[in-house]
Order: C-alpha cells, then sequence, then structure tokens
C-alpha cells in the first residue's frame, strides 16, 4: 500500500495511509527514526449509538487530497448508513514539531447521535520494540509515550471538549492484541501506565444534534524531552490548534508561490501537481541538508528495507529540481551534507543515512576473486553536476570558494584517475539502476559533464592547471564514448561493457538512461543526426505498450514486472526524460504538444493528493514500489520548469520563469 500523504517541516515527517490514519512518524530527520512499526497504524475508532467501528475496516468511504497550495491535507469520510461524515486538515507545524489534526464530525441524520471517538498511538519508539514507556499525565491531562530523547505528546481539545477517556497498555505481545481493542466495547479502562511494546488509545464523548456539525483538534508533539513536549503543549492550547494550522497554510502558500512563475496556457491539473510535487520535495528535505529518495515504510512488507536514505544520485536530481524552483536554501544545504559525507579519495558510496552514517547496500566489495570500490560512479558526476547548476541560478561564489578543494577539486581528481587503463573510460562501477557493474554509457557520460564543470570552477578561481586537466579528460572521455559505447551498425549507444573473465562484453540492451545520458551532458549536441537516429528507436523498443502508456527504464527489465510482453513498468522519470528530450529539440509552440501529452500523462495517473509512485502497473497505472518517490516529482518539476523556459527562449511568454 503506497503513501496517500506526506506532511512535513524538515525534521518531522508524517506519512498517511489510504484511510487517513498516521502510518509513518519520522523525528528527528526527514527518514530517520521512524518511530511507527511497520506493522503498526494510528488506528482511529468511531462508536455512533451504541455501533463501533475502525475507519479502516473497508465500510468507509474515503476520499484523500491535498489542500490547493499549500501543504495541508483535505479527507473526507463518510457512512451514509451511520449518517456521519468526518473531515480532516492535517499540517505539520512549519516552526515546530507539532502534528496537528482538525476534526470536523457531520451528523447527516436530523435526529440527535450520541458519537464516541478514538484515537489510537501505535509507536514503537526509535526502531526497538522494547524499553518504551506511554502513561496518563493527570497533570495536563495528555498521554506521553517516551523513551530515552524521544517523547511523543497527545493530546485532544475543543470547546467545551476533551478526553474523556484514556488507556495504556501492551501491543502485540504475551498475548494482548493492543489497547485499541479496549475502545471497541465504547469504554476505556483507564490503565494509566505499561511499558515494553506498548499502546494507547484517547478518547472523547459529545452529543451531536440533528444535521449539525463540531469540529475539535488532535495533536502529536515530538520533542527530545517530558519537559519540552509539555512546554510546546502548553503552546499549543494557549494560542490555539486552529491558529496552528491557518498559519501553517499561510506558510506553504506563500513559499510556493515566491518565484510568481507565469503558467502560460498550461492546464489546472499540471499546474496544481507541480505545486505538490515541490510540497512533497520539501517534506523529504532534513534541516541538516539530507534528502531521502521516499519515507514509504510499506515498502518493507514486501522487502528488505525502505527507501528512507540518501542516495546522492536521487539528492543530485532533487537539488536540481529546488534550485530550479528557486529553494536555493534547501538546494544548498544537500550540496552542504554531500561536502560532508564524501569519503577522503573523492568518492561517495551507495547511499547513507540522513545522520550522515553510512547506509545498506547490496553492492559488494569484491567480484570473482578480485576487489574493487562499491560504488556508483554516477553519483559522483551528478553531484557535482548539480552543484554547477545551483551555481548558474544562485550565483553563490562564496559558497563554491568554501567547497572548492574539499569538495571539487577532490571528486574531480578522484574522477581524473578512475579510469580503465584500455578505454580511457571512467573505471568499471555500478550502473544507475544499482545493478550491473561495468562501464555504462549513462556513468560514463555524467563524468564527462562534471569534468567539464570542474573545469570551469576551476577557470573562475584562476586554477589554469587543474582546469586544463579537468577539460582535457573530459575530452578524451567523451572521444572515448563515442568510439567503445556506440554502435552505428546497431544504431545505438550500448547499455554497458560488462567485464567477464578479463573480457568486455556489449550489453545491447536499449536503455534510455543511455541515449538521456548523451544527450543530457552534451555528448552530442541536441540536433545531431545521430542522436535523434538512436533516440527514436530507444523509445520505440522502451515504449509501454499496454494501454497505460510511458516508458520503461530498460529492456527486459523484471523490477516488479506483472508478466506479459512488453519491456519493463512505465517510470515518471524515463518518460519525463523523453518528454525533456523533446523540449529540447522543439522550434515552435506545435512541437511541445509531445511534451504536453507526456505532462498530462503523468498528472492523470498521480493520486488525488498529488503522489508520483517510482513506476506504474502497465495494466491498471496503479502505483508500484515506493510512493511518493521524490525523484519522480522532481523529474516532473524539472519538465515543467524547463518547458516555461523553452516557452521564453521561443518568444512565446516573456515572463514564465522568472528565474532565467
Amino acid at each position: 500500500m503506497a503513501k496517500s500523504l506526506n506532511l512535513g517541516n524538515g525534521k518531522l515527517l508524517v506519512g498517511l495511509d489510504r484511510f487517513g490514519q498516521v502510518k509513518d512518524f519520522y523525528y528527528p530527520y526527514c527518514g530517520l527514526e521512524n518511530h511507527i512499526g511497520s506493522s503498526m497504524v494510528h488506528k482511529i475508532g468511531i462508536m455512533v449509538d451504541g455501533y463501533f467501528s475502525w475507519l479502516d475496516d473497508l465500510s468507509w468511504d474515503v476520499k484523500i487530497e491535498l489542500e490547493e497550495e499549500t501543504m495541508a491535507s483535505k479527507i473526507s469520510i463518510s457512512r451514509l448508513d451511520l449518517g456521519i461524515q468526518i473531515h480532516f486538515v492535517d499540517v505539520v507545524y512549519n516552526e515546530e514539531d507539532i502534528f496537528v489534526r482538525e476534526v470536523t464530525l457531520h451528523n447527516l441524520f436530523e435526529k440527535k447521535r450520541e458519537i464516541k471517538i478514538f484515537f489510537n498511538q501505535q509507536f514503537n519508539i526509535s526502531l526497538s520494540k522494547n524499553g518504551d514507556t506511554a502513561y496518563y499525565d493527570p497533570v495536563d491531562h495528555v498521554i506521553i509515550h517516551y523513551k530515552g530523547r524521544r517523547v511523543f505528546l497527545v493530546n485532544l481539545k475543543g470547546e467545551n471538549l476533551g478526553i474523556d477517556g484514556y488507556s495504556v497498555g501492551l501491543l502485540g505481545i504475551e498475548g494482548k492484541d493492543g489497547t485499541y481493542k479496549d475502545a471497541e466495547d465504547g469504554l476505556l479502562s483507564k490503565n494509566p501506565v505499561e511499558h515494553g511494546q506498548v499502546d494507547s488509545v484517547v478518547q472523547s464523548n459529545f452529543d451531536l444534534v440533528g444535521s449539525s456539525k463540531l469540529t475539535f483538534y488532535y495533536w502529536i508533539i515530538a520533542a527530545k524531552s517530558i519537559k519540552k513536549a509539555k512546554f510546546a503543549n502548553e503552546m499549543t492550547v494557549a494560542r490555539g490548534a486552529k491558529e496552528i494550522i491557518k498559519t501553517t497554510k499561510d506558510y506553504w502558500k506563500a513559499w510556493v508561490n515566491i518565484q510568481r512563475f507565469n503558467f502560460y496556457k498550461m492546464s489546472d491539473p499540471l499546474v496544481a501537481l507541480f505545486k505538490r510535487s515541490l510540497f512533497y520535495i520539501r517534506t523529504h528535505v532534513s534541516k541538516n541538508g539530507s534528502i531521502i529518495a521516499s519515507g514509504d515504510s510499506d515498502m518493507l512488507q514486501f522487502g528488505r528495507d525502505t527507501y528512507a536514505y540518501v542516495w546522492p544520485r536521487d539528492g543530485a536530481f532533487i537539488s536540481i529540481a529546488l534550485a530550479k524552483a528557486g529553494d536555493f536554501n534547501a538546494a544548498k544545504r544537500f550540496l552542504s551534507f554531500c561536502n560532508d559525507i564524501v569519503s577522503e579519495k573523492g568518492y561517495f558510496m551507495h547511499k547513507y543515512r540522513p545522520d550522515k552514517s553510512l547506509g545498506s547496500s547490496w553492492h559488494p566489495w569484491i567480484s570473482n576473486g578480485k576487489k574493487h570500490l562499491p560504488i556508483q560512479e554516477d553519483e559522483t558526476a551528478l553531484v557535482l553536476y548539480a552543484l554547477w547548476k545551483y551555481f548558474e541560478l544562485s550565483r553563490d561564489i562564496e559558497f563554491i570558494e568554501q567547497i572548492y578543494n574539499s569538495f571539487i577539486k577532490k571528486t574531480a581528481d578522484f574522477m581524473v584517475h578512475h579510469r580503465d587503463d584500455k578505454t580511457g573510460l571512467p573505471s568499471p562501477s555500478y550502473d544507475l539502476w544499482e545493478q550491473d557493474y561495468g562501464i555504462h554509457t549513462f556513468t560514463s557520460s555524467s563524468v564527462y559533464a562534471a569534468l567539464v564543470i570542474a573545469s570551469k570552477f576551476a577557470n573562475i578561481f584562476g586554477k589554469e592547471k587543474s582546469a586544463n586537466l579537468y577539460s582535457n579528460t573530459a575530452e578524451s572521455i567523451k572521444k572515448a564514448i563515442l568510439k567503445y559505447l556506440y554502435s552505428d551498425q546497431e544504431e545505438m549507444f550500448y547499455r554497458s561493457l560488462i567485464s567477464k573473465n578479463d573480457q568486455f562484453v556489449f550489453d545491447k540492451n536499449f536503455d534510455l538512461s543511455s541515449v538521456y545520458g548523451v544527450f543530457k551532458f552534451g555528448i552530442l549536441p541536441i540536433n545531431d543526426p545521430v542522436l535523434h537516429k538512436v533516440f527514436e528507436k530507444t523509445i520505440l523498443k522502451l515504449r509501454v505498450n499496454t494501454g497505460i502508456g510511458g516508458y520503461a527504464r530498460f529492456e527486459l527489465d523484471q523490477y516488479h514486472h506483472k508478466g506479459g510482453d512488453y519491456p519493463g513498468n512505465p517510470w515518471v522519470i524515463t518518460t519525463m526524460w523523453v518528454a525533456q528530450y523533446y523540449l529540447e529539440k522543439a522550434g515552435n509552440e506545435a512541437d511541445l504538444s509531445r511534451v504536453q501529452d507526456l505532462l498530462l500523462w503523468v498528472a492523470d495517473l498521480a493520486s488525488p493528493a498529488g503522489t508520483l509512485p517510482e513506476q506504474f502497473d502497465p495494466y491498471t497505472g496503479g502505483h508500484l514500489s515506493a510512493s511518493p518517490l521524490i525523484w519522480s516529482h522532481a523529474e516532473y518539476v524539472v519538465t515543467v520548469i524547463d518547458y516555461l523556459k523553452k516557452l521564453e527562449d521561443l518568444g512565446i511568454c516573456k515572463t514564465c520563469y522568472p528565474l532565467y
């Protein structure tokens, strides 16, 4: 089950499931730690005139959206047979680590109803099942879960309404299903404390007269001490949860509109998805600059790990989207993060945790008895490429000077020397898609671009010797790509040269990243007939002709393959790469129609709340793998911005892209 919606502020990241329940609760980094276990969820129950129902029992009609132009949920849950409709408006406060939920209950019948509502909290603090404590605090009338420096305070208030009942107990151990079961008879036992693996429930009771509505507020505060949590609770009570929701909405509305993009004739769904994509991107950027690939913990239901890691590759593409959208602050924080984690020898490892420690990996340090670096060299190149994109727009020369030696020179020197003796291409590493070890067209193209950029940076600071070294090496790599990785007879750029038994074997499967890298990183100019021929042949091979459309990553892609005769599932990323190619080639407004069609394809398959997954089911269009995948949102944002910039280049719109 992919996430329906994410909210965050750079320290607290909350994911809601398809029933509007809290499923992920990351603190104090986006992506680390998730304090709700993979089999846990914060359940919500309601009793109406003695009849009890959990909101996730499939009898409710649930609609989850993101409010227009702000980072707030818009959730409607109803049962006509019960005559009850519930509306949630949720935010993560932009100033403090507080998840706030406005709850409005609507009695659809004309008679008075007796209502009891229950909120269940299932925390797995610091990813450990042992040693949690939950208790009812009779002074402030709140529930507190804590372990060490992780504290979560729960409260519920409205006009003449508060916590009328509570209970704390064991969850999934010692024969106990969980305290949430205590709610099903409508009366909580008021057990005041428990430790181990625990959950809690709070209850509020009220009557709702016929055809009337009632609004109250529920919140969870995250802090590193009970004292700080209580202080934040006092502030929330004094200021009012309603006001916190309003100011949070106002902040994000101002943020997403600060650059005043002119979307010309772009349709409302495309503009809405653009703004929602920016929100989802920002929810995954931590205060320390880390950018995780996805906060979707449901990956644990089907695999060994999640996407809650910092891939320098994903982060580089995402930071480019942030810079192009005008959020230089967030882009710079990511680049500073990368400066801190790059190895002494000038390369990045596979992936990292948001606290800058090394992440899990499946790349070995040895193959066929020979040791090698377990890296994807494209990740090193892409961050340097992203740094230039940031500098082009921000002109932040002071930051560039600060990290020239520690990052630019270090990574460029590594790429100069980490090359294959036979071909002059970058030495073998793992490919963009994290599967094969060899020399890859995309990786080689990205290294070429990174060294060109390193030469530009060196020239800025008068480092002529380094500038020449980087420029000359880049040119030799470019020549080697055209010599070894292109086949005129096959009319393709090979996906890879794979080393087998000290021999290189060509991988002749068409891969969109190969031809994308060739055009994106300047190996061939956009109007080169070879590029045109190879690109058209590649997209013909990788078009997903199952009725859904879109483009696969590469031939024979088996990741989440659904069976049948198609190359692989359609990905947002690769489909937007096709759009970017046609944008680059466009010579007039009519040429942009193919780009608009691909943008609409993405918007049509987005969730009602605007989330984009990694890939789509080729038969149903359902979301597969992680959702939201932030790289998908970044490619959509970049494509829209490139579209606006193209309108300016063609003289169609003079003020479409304000940063250009």
